[in-house]
């Protein structure tokens, strides 16, 4: 074997760690994410729902049908059950008179938020520890990646 295939050899064994990485990733989200809503008694969608609002602070009930992917119906149900324990609000919103706002409220701020911030400290200690050259390049990776992710997602909804 020559430098030229070992060096083949070495650049195709990072790219298959970086997706294995990327998959192990996702997968300890998913069961990160699926342990706290056991804890608080949520299904997953349920739980996906309330983790989506407390990232971006409010959302219209379409918006977290398209988010969660089910039909008006279903996201009018996951909502009742939503606010029924407690844990969102509902506003009026202001640029649609006949729409709503979903945001989530201090109970679930108190109930979730001793259950993630063991992890949102390893995550920071973790970000803190690279330069910012390699954040940069962390965070590119991280978005262009999740856009493949989207993009595969829409054709395979078009291909149903």
């Amino acid at each position: 074997m020559n430098i030229k295939d070992f060096a083949m050899d070495a650049r195709k064994d990072l790219e298959r760690r970086v997706m294995t990485a990327a998959r192990d990733q996702g997968i300890g989200s998913v069961l990160f994410r699926n342990a706290v809503g056991r804890k608080l008694g949520l299904n997953v969608t349920d739980n996906e729902c309330l983790s989506f609002l407390t990232i971006k602070g409010q959302a219209t009930p379409s918006e977290l049908a398209r988010y969660t992917g089910l039909t008006t119906g279903s996201t009018t149900a996951m909502l009742d059950r939503l606010e029924k324990a407690g844990f969102i609000t509902r506003e009026p919103n202001p640029r649609d008179r006949r729409g709503a706002l979903i945001g989530v409220n201090r109970k679930w701020l108190e109930k979730a938020g001793p259950l993630v911030a063991g992890i949102q400290k390893a995550h920071a200690d973790l970000i803190g520890g690279y330069t910012d050259e390699q954040l940069a390049t962390i965070v590119d990776f991280l978005v262009r990646f999740t856009d493949n992710v989207r993009q595969q997602v829409s054709l395979i909804d078009k291909k149903t």
